[in-house]
């Protein structure tokens, strides 16, 4: 027989308590809704300082306490809460990098912007890339350069010099 006592649960086991999970890279935990008397559920990813997604949670039979988190509803949240970020990290990507195409002198250039977003010195890279995939040219703009065919043009017409 061993004489250890045990502390509670295994270190690194998944917690699966009513108002507490914690799986696959996430933590459920169901709170009291400081809004009115119902109750919510927030999902935070492993690492994250704040909740990827707060949402109402369900009322038990009691009509007082939440109903108790189970497999499938976590399940669920952490499936609806992946989404919510995927569509946050789509939504930056696109503010984040732009493209357009044009076409000089028979040519298909495509000229991308990416904006670097520094806390102290945010910039972008305008770039012009050929049919084949070679870079033409890359400049360092400001972060709030509009990029549109008619600027991409005009700075392909003006030798990919940094426009002002």
């Amino acid at each position: 027989m061993s004489d250890e006592v045990s502390e509670g649960p295994e270190e690194g086991a998944p917690v699966q308590e009513p108002r507490l999970w914690q799986g696959n890279g996430w933590t459920a935990r169901v709170i009291k809704n400081e809004d009115d008397e119902g109750w919510a559920v927030a999902m935070i990813k492993d690492g994250e300082p704040e909740p990827a997604l707060v949402g109402p949670w369900t009322m038990g039979r009691d009509k007082k306490n939440p109903k108790p988190l189970d497999t499938a509803a976590f399940n669920t949240l952490v499936k609806t809460a992946s989404e919510v970020l995927r569509r946050h990290e789509q939504q930056l990507h696109s503010q984040l990098h732009k493209s357009t195409v044009v076409a000089i002198d028979g040519a298909v250039i495509k000229v991308t912007l990416d904006i670097v977003p520094d806390d102290d010195h945010p910039y972008a890279l305008l770039a012009a890339i050929d049919e084949m995939g070679e870079q033409l040219a890359q400049v360092r703009v400001a972060p709030t350069f509009k990029l549109t065919s008619t600027s991409a043009a005009s700075w392909i017409e003006a030798g990919f010099r940094a426009p002002r």
